[in-house]
């Protein structure tokens, strides 16, 4: 017979099993070897007697086998782009937002009542259709019924619908741009409109304040019809009402939550996509808004990632898998000293895409300040850098040396007319330099002798690696100036070009691009360079350009319009407040497993675009 101790192990034993079974988990069998004392009774010479003795005895038992179960991702599943993002963006809320990235990402969680195709014809999208009055004035859009205003909820991830969207959030929102103490730095662009201008620049304080407000040219007759009035006819309005100062906006929500409406959980959206997540200076995330009203046809369900500055970080990501994409955005562009290898690479030359860009790449001067307050100075500063070796040794991405403001495929652009700044291009650089030289010393500068020049870009690496080669011909051409080169993080960046701030914070040249918001010059010289805009970095002010480019926005004729372009642009490079260096080619990698959508103006609209998500997950080894 068994012991007591070996009795208690089988009890045990058993007790285990039992344990296992009540708390769910799977046992298994397992076999294993124990010693046990065992008293037996033998027979010696003829007497009977106990022995004891330790025995090893194998024994199969069920034992639990502990299994780590991961957490359960909510995310398993669902289609995702993942890219970097280049920068922060400034504001998520339209009536302030100003940069490329933050426009970027309005445009997927917007509908606004009109947008650009990617022809850049301008189509409906709240609007189902719109007219003008027989004078040009008055124009009527008439808006769908089916669009909802909609909520997530950061804790369940679950969507609501809060509204509809009606005409009478197009109303608050243009005026809530043109309202002086919103302090909209485009506010300006919508001086088109029938009393903007007179609200905008209006003291909140003063008694006439709220008449001002109402008598600005927009209405809403009904819920689903929004009208608006001009000052003057312009033919280009429809390109205007695609823009996102046409975007409706959520009234209870921002007087609820002030200038917080736009983190995440708290903003309520209108387009394909809603803000999943914004860590600022970490990362960001859009996720598919399931109740908008084209929902069935988005398939990609989540895009975002990481904010990086690094195009060189970024790189090595997209070179990893770990992103699907790379743009010519700063932090996403590729970098300029890996364009050669990425067109000698038999799979990442089949991953990049060039063309033209609807933009143009330039360095502002401080006019309000000395030197650069001496149109002089300007000039010889703008002809004394080698476009076509910067682009042919630098950029290496097909840009045109720049010797305008607006680029080619804008209407009334002059890119192809060398009677306006064909000087900045001439066709021997020695013969130029020596101009320069020339200027420069005519305005009492020889050789750039005292003077102390600071140029300022925002941070990025392809940025930096630019400013080190045009820091390199300017301290050639003015061997006796010091120019120094600073950077900026881009929301600081933008607070310090801003007008209204102080200049003796600010550097003598920045860097700055432009890329259009509409096909149309008016959008370049005007909205930007005009005295009023607030994208005026420069403060460049001639009461002759303020009016020819102000007859131009309201010239009926485009013959004449052209020519009033051709005028503007010509005495805006002979007073050179710029800079322009070139113009833009789109410089991209994308993923064989995406298939984008890209727009040349307003952002590309990531609800169009395609993913193979098994052929990811395969190249990903997932």
């Amino acid at each position: 017979m068994f012991s007591k101790k070996a009795i208690l192990f089988l009890v045990i034993v058993a007790l285990l099993g039992l344990i296992a079974a009540q708390c769910g988990v799977q046992p298994e069998p397992q076999t294993i070897v124990e010693t046990v004392i065992v008293e037996k009774e033998v027979e010696v010479e003829g007497e009977t007697v106990t022995v004891v003795e330790t025995v090893e005895v194998i024994k199969e038992v069920e034992v639990e086998k502990i299994v780590e179960v991961a957490p359960e991702d909510p995310d398993a599943g669902k289609v995702r782009l993942d890219t970097v993002v280049g920068t922060e963006p400034p504001s998520l809320d339209p009536s302030l937002a100003t940069d490329t990235t933050s426009h970027f990402f309005l445009k997927q969680m917007f509908m606004g009542l009109a947008a650009f195709d990617e022809n850049a014809n301008v189509v409906p999208e709240l609007a189902t259709d719109w007219s003008v009055s027989e004078d040009g004035l008055t124009w009527t859009y008439n808006l769908r019924d089916d669009v909802q205003w909609v909520h997530r909820d950061p804790t369940t991830g679950e969507y609501t619908e809060v509204g509809p969207v009606t005409a009478h959030d197009i109303v608050y929102g243009v005026r809530r741009i043109l309202d002086p103490a919103t302090a909209s730095a485009y506010a300006y662009v919508m001086y088109i409109i029938s009393g903007a201008e007179e609200f905008n620049s209006s003291d909140p304080a003063a008694e006439d304040y709220e008449d001002l407000k109402a008598a600005v040219g927009v209405s809403a007759p009904d819920d689903y019809t929004f009208q608006v009035t001009l000052k003057e006819p312009a033919a280009y309005f429809p390109s205007i009402g695609a823009l996102w100062f046409f975007y409706p906006l959520p009234q209870a929500t921002i007087e609820e939550y002030g200038d917080n409406w736009t983190e995440a959980g708290l903003i309520v959206t209108n387009g394909p996509y809603t803000l999943r997540e914004w860590s600022h200076g970490a990362e960001i995330w859009i996720e598919k808004n399931p109740l908008w009203v084209d929902a069935d046809n988005v398939q990609i369900e989540l895009f975002g990632g990481p904010i990086i500055q690094e195009a060189s970080t970024a790189m090595a990501m997209y070179e990893n898998n770990e992103i699907d994409m790379m743009s010519s955005d700063p932090g996403q562009s590729i970098p300029l000293p890996d364009l050669d290898r990425v067109k000698a690479d038999p799979v990442l030359s089949q991953e990049y895409i060039a063309a033209p860009d609807l933009c143009t790449y330039y360095y502002g001067f401080l006019t309000t300040r000395p030197p650069f307050d001496d149109p002089m100075v300007r000039r010889a500063f703008a002809m004394a850098i080698d476009r076509q070796s910067l682009v042919d040794n630098v950029t290496k991405g097909g840009q045109r040396p720049a010797h305008s403001f607006a680029p080619p495929g804008i209407f009334g652009n002059v890119a192809d007319d060398m009677e306006v700044g064909g000087w900045l291009v001439q066709a021997n650089f020695a013969d130029q330099l020596a101009e320069a030289q020339a200027l420069l010393a005519e305005a009492g500068y020889p050789d750039g002798e005292g003077l102390d020049v600071l140029l300022m870009h925002n941070t990025s690496e392809g940025h930096a690696q630019i400013a080190q080669a045009i820091q390199a011909m300017w301290s050639e051409a003015f061997p006796k100036a010091n120019v120094s080169v600073e950077n900026q993080e881009w929301a600081v960046y933008l607070k310090t070009l801003l007008p209204d701030s102080p200049d003796a914070e600010k550097p003598n040249i920045y860097r700055m691009g432009w890329c259009a918001d509409y096909p149309d010059n008016n959008n370049w010289v005007n909205e930007v360079f005009n005295s009023k805009s607030g994208q005026n970095y420069a403060k460049y002010n001639n009461p002759e350009f303020d009016a020819l480019v102000e007859e131009a926005a309201f010239e009926p004729d485009p013959d004449k319009r052209k020519e009033l372009y051709k005028q503007a642009e010509q005495l805006f490079m002979e007073d050179a407040p710029i800079a322009p260096i070139y113009y833009y080619t789109l410089n991209r990698l994308y993923k064989p497993w995406v298939t984008p959508v890209i727009a040349p103006i307003g952002g590309d609209p990531v609800a169009l675009w395609k993913l193979d998500m098994n052929a990811k997950n395969a190249a990903r080894g997932e």
